[in-house]
């Protein structure tokens, strides 16, 4: 059954909706190849157009990266005609091919941030790609506002970072174009990386929540592309994610990516818990790699946080303007110890929570009132709201209290930057800081901490000799809810709501003593020289490598639309069940055996009323009057329903009980299959189970005539599923010396005769 946000895809991708604006034909760009080679033209219509076992003729392998922005600067020339472009040497997307390897090409596709006109479009992309290699997706206006500012930015970002839409006025309701923009605009995305895709050769690598839906548009054109995807923001919990009406649409859209990554455990453990809950799937674990079974496929999970590019942390700290400007800020706060703050002007980002601490910190310790300044570098807004203009009024009138209550001529205790700063100011600050304070309230992992260790430790050349040689030390104050927090031991965690506690932890990060400072310092630079943005990449890379090696291997259909669309892979040895084959020799033979089961098979599963429907019972009656068959029908459950539900069929078989008892026809008795057995067991065994039952809210006993089974299905899923296990062991020592045998099956665990399992096998 489908749900209520069901929307259908393929209607969505059509751009039939009046909120999307007219679609016009655009020119296709030329595939990118670097050896001659034959890439056929693709069908939009086509679904599965990579059918070939043989590898293309294109050897060299591609990755094409795929994000909201390209890692490219856009500007207009002095003369009003034309772009000009260069490369963004902040963006990750940029910085990550160190980690790939040095002969592999890399195509990005992606948005500007810049508008550009309709005439000059065409221009543009051949001007980028010939250039840069890269692929613009231009966005219409009207999806551009309600996939951006819309759905990215009022629906999954603050979801994502656990904030829940409890009215129209905070946080808003649902708004279902918005989720049609979103889809559209991940069309639109799919469709340029579609005109240079070779998809036997290429992998495609998707960055973060604004293309969450790509991976399906994707898969359905090439059900054996090599395919990546990595989330740069949290994860929410469960019970946050459910909340989201297009949940199932989303989890299943990244589940036809071929491995999934994420920056810490506790965002994949949300991942993987919503597709246990919400889809039914669970996660495997094997040799340190983790991976989700889906139709045949194994979907793997990536848990890597991203570092910094020390390349260009360390050529910023050589530049001698960087070097004067330290000089300047150490005059400017000589005598007083700085504690630094570098956040987003965000509502997640903590900056008000900061300042409320630092507040505190001047009261409870007035030995650092005209001593201990924070300086807080607030970065643009990216998003846009009544939410945010609060926080904003909220911080400057935090910084005017507290500037006014312990400023003085000389002094003053907050230094609010509420303007853009270059990475080379930034360096400066970082030099001279203390101590760095992070207390975001969620965060999908923030780079701060790491950029201001390497920025402590200097690189040689850059400093006078005296401070070169001098030991190297910083210290920090993190929030426990950002993805960096984790990965920096050395840190001092808070929970950045507890006031009082973040005020003490800023405290103790200024006073402690010097030894205990330099070895925090070095533990933690150890770690992000070593795991820097090229190792994150080269360490992804290798991953969805090894994930993909056997696609080339395995049979693969693409079924089902809309988001319900997945690829089924099989063995290669796997030959589809031919209906005519069956047919033939049915006709052909003289004698017969037909054995359904019953649970799944002759009744859904999920069927509430288990009794065979009168169409059924004509079925089994048909095949049962033909002389050449015997018909029976093997199931679980007791002699009495199954011999109850089919009485009207006469010459229909039962084995109750998965043989236990067995019947052939309704004129015989009903036969005991099993030896005389010792049934003391079931004395010990109920009263365990019916602890559990207690315990366990949606668990049940079934008692059988052979048999006691306890059913969890109906219990919650991560609950039951423990019970379950716990149970088993609890049986399995106290019938150690009983004539029973226990086991686990699907929802369900099992007491049987010993001897009744013998004869079984």
């Amino acid at each position: 059954m489908m749900s209520k946000s069901y929307t259908n895809l393929l209607d969505l991708a059509s751009g039939n909706f009046p909120a999307m604006g007219p679609s016009r034909e655009k020119k296709r760009l030329p595939r990118v190849m670097t050896v001659p080679g034959v890439i056929s033209e693709l069908d939009d219509d086509q679904a599965n157009s990579v059918s070939s076992d043989v590898p293309s003729s294109v050897a060299q392998d591609r990755v094409i990266i795929v994000a909201n922005q390209l890692p490219v600067k856009a500007k207009r020339r002095p003369d009003n005609k034309g772009w000009s472009f260069s490369w963004d040497e902040d963006s990750l997307l940029l910085q990550l091919k160190d980690g790939l390897p040095e002969d592999m090409e890399v195509i990005y596709v992606g948005s500007l941030k810049v508008d550009v006109d309709l005439s000059e479009q065409d221009d543009v992309s051949q001007l980028l790609l010939d250039r840069f290699k890269c692929v613009p997706a231009f966005l219409p206006p009207d999806i551009l506002t309600k996939f951006y500012h819309g759905f990215c930015k009022q629906h999954l970002w603050p979801l994502f970072h656990y904030m829940l839409p409890f009215s129209a006025t905070h946080g808003g309701r649902f708004d279902r174009s918005l989720w049609e923009a979103y889809v559209s605009a991940n069309k639109i995305f799919s469709q340029r990386v579609i005109e240079v895709i070779n998809p036997e050769d290429d992998y495609v690598w998707i960055h973060d929540y604004h293309l969450m839906v790509l991976p399906t548009f994707l898969r359905r054109r090439f059900t054996r592309l090599r395919m990546g995807f990595f989330l740069h923001s949290p994860f929410p919990s469960s019970e946050i994610y459910r909340t989201l009406p297009v949940r199932e649409e989303i989890l299943k859209a990244l589940l036809n990516a071929d491995l999934i990554g994420f920056h810490t455990f506790d965002y994949a453990r949300h991942f993987l818990s919503c597709c246990s809950r919400m889809l039914g799937l669970e996660y495997q674990s094997k040799r340190g790699y983790i991976g989700l079974e889906y139709y045949g496929r194994t979907v793997g999970i990536k848990i890597m946080p991203v570092g910094i590019h020390m390349g260009q942390i360390e050529s910023v700290l050589r530049l001698a303007d960087k070097d004067w400007r330290v000089q300047e800020l150490k005059q400017q706060f000589e005598g007083k110890t700085v504690l630094l703050g570098v956040d987003d002007m965000d509502i997640f980002k903590g900056v008000d929570l900061k300042l409320l601490a630092m507040e505190h910190l001047l009261k409870q310790h007035p030995k650092w009132q005209g001593r201990a300044v924070l300086v807080q570098i607030a970065n643009p807004a990216r998003g846009r709201g009544k939410d945010l203009e609060e926080i904003q009024a909220e911080i400057h009138a935090t910084c005017k209290r507290i500037n006014e209550t312990f400023g003085r001529p000389g002094y003053e205790p907050v230094v609010f930057i509420d303007k853009p700063v270059t990475l080379s100011e930034r360096a400066a600050y970082y030099t001279i800081a203390e101590c760095v304070v992070v207390t975001a309230v969620r965060d999908g992992m923030n780079l701060t901490p790491y950029e201001y260790i390497v920025c402590r430790q200097g690189v040689s050349g850059s400093e006078s000799s005296s401070e070169s040689s001098a030991p190297k030390k910083s210290m920090l104050v993190v929030s426990e809810f950002i993805g960096c927090s984790p990965s920096l031991s050395g840190a001092i965690r808070v929970n950045p709501w507890n006031i009082e506690a973040t005020a003490e932890a800023m405290h103790e990060a200024i006073q402690m003593n010097e030894a205990e400072k330099q070895l925090r310092h070095e533990k933690h630079y150890r770690y992000v020289s070593t795991h820097d943005v090229a190792y994150w990449a080269r360490s992804f890379f290798q991953d969805m490598e090894r994930t993909c090696k056997d696609h080339f291997k395995r049979r693969c259909w693409g079924i089902g639309l809309s988001f319900g669309f997945r690829v089924v892979a099989l063995d290669p040895n796997f030959r589809k069940l031919s209906i005519d084959a069956i047919v033939s020799a049915y006709l052909r033979s003289k004698s017969r055996a037909i054995l359904f089961d019953y649970d799944g098979t002759v009744m859904p599963q999920t069927s509430i009323n288990k009794a065979p429907s009168q169409a059924v019972i004509s079925i089994i009656n048909t095949l049962c009057n033909d002389a050449r068959n015997t018909v029976f029908v093997v199931s679980g459950r007791g002699r009495d329903c199954l011999g109850k539900w089919f009485s009207p069929c006469k010459k229909l078989g039962i084995a109750a009980e998965h043989g236990y008892f067995m019947r052939w026809s309704a004129d015989e008795e009903w036969q005991n299959c099993g030896q005389s057995v010792d049934f003391g067991w079931i004395q010990i065994a109920e009263p365990v189970m019916k602890l559990y039952t207690e315990s366990t809210d949606g668990s049940y006993i079934e008692i059988k005539e052979s048999a006691l089974v306890w059913h969890h299905r109906d219990a919650d899923p991560g609950f039951g599923s423990s019970q379950a296990k716990e149970l088993l062991d609890h049986l399995e020592s106290v019938l150690a010396n009983e004539p029973a045998a226990v086991k686990s099956g699907q929802f369900i665990v099992e007491v049987k005769p010993q001897v009744y399992i013998q004869l079984r096998i």
